[in-house]
């Protein structure tokens, strides 16, 4: 896929996402960041992937399906929405595998799944820590150890990533 499809490929996703989680979510909640209640939930995964995109140390097929499966990462969780028609099915495994049924399951059973999701996932949780105000100290404490122990998995497969250096910088 070039440049040019790749962007239009990206933009019509955004455009869905933002459309999934600001018109269908699964509770009105889960339309808007906690941290505010206004900004609309979409800005969760579309910073994780333009974060995904940014990266330059990481190859760029990956970068490319990872941006995908991050802006696609909460539709099956938090919307009624499922995934837009053309997903590729390599997007398609990697948004289901990233999709657990709760945080805690999340936490045992990601170590389970393959170095790109746990990669992923990392995107993720910095993003969570990142505009976590909202939650609690022992949430933020128990957050920052499962995120700090994504990006040492992380960086000995990928090497050190700017992701990696935010999440230290976040958690310790």
């Amino acid at each position: 896929m070039d440049s040019l499809q790749f962007g239009r490929r990206f933009g019509q996703l955004v455009g869905f996402v933002f459309a999934a989680h600001g018109d269908h979510p699964t509770k009105p909640s889960k339309a808007v960041r906690k941290w505010d209640g206004q900004t609309p939930y979409a800005v969760h995964p579309l910073w994780c992937a333009t974060m995904l995109l940014a990266e330059p140390a990481l190859p760029e097929d990956l970068r490319v399906r990872g941006s995908e499966a991050l802006l696609l990462h909460d539709v099956l969780e938090d919307t009624a929405e499922e995934l837009p028609a053309g997903t590729p099915e390599e997007v398609a495994g990697l948004v289901q595998d990233m999709t657990f049924a709760s945080s805690d399951a999340e936490m045992v059973e990601v170590w389970s799944k393959s170095d790109e999701v746990k990669l992923l996932k990392l995107y993720d949780k910095v993003s969570n820590l990142l505009d976590g105000s909202w939650m609690s100290a022992e949430k933020r404490q128990k957050y920052a150890a499962y995120t700090l122990r994504l990006a040492d998995y992380v960086e000995p497969v990928y090497g050190q990533l700017n992701i990696t250096r935010i999440a230290r910088t976040i958690c310790e």
